[in-house]
């Protein structure tokens, strides 16, 4: 079976941008000092762009969301063996928006940062996993 080359392009760009988001995060960690608002933040960047990605790939329309139990709730009915992780990595969507404006509370601390890209980086792989190896960046 031949695969469509627009959806296997727009799923290696999601990737892409996925990737960036945690090259991003991992810069941020040895800034001085680590700037752990935004590494939560891009943690959830790449939850949600590995899933978009996994829901391109299915040619599964989604809604222009952050909300990672939405779009995790969709992606495990594809591959059920996700719902775990995914259930995990949900409440990193409110990262999205958390320590983003003025008046939010305080930084994350680092282990909670640490903690949020771990956990996004796992999902990460195991959504690549779930796709064909030349999918990867």
């Amino acid at each position: 079976m031949q695969r469509d080359p627009q959806r296997v392009a727009d799923t290696k760009a999601w990737l892409a941008k996925a990737v960036v988001d945690q090259r991003a995060a991992k810069i941020e960690r040895f800034a001085e000092p680590p700037l752990t608002a935004d590494i939560v933040f891009h943690a959830q960047q790449l939850v949600e762009k590995s899933l978009k990605a996994f829901l391109t790939w299915h040619d599964q329309p989604f809604r222009k969301t952050h909300s990672l139990i939405e779009l995790g709730g969709q992606c495990a009915m594809i591959s059920p063996d996700l719902e775990a992780l995914l259930r995990r990595a949900a409440p990193l969507t409110e990262y999205a928006w958390k320590f983003r404006y003025p008046g939010e509370p305080e930084d994350p601390p680092l282990a909670e940062a640490d903690e949020a890209i771990a956990l996004a980086s796992a999902v990460y792989e195991a959504i690549c996993a779930h796709l064909s190896e030349d999918m990867r960046p």
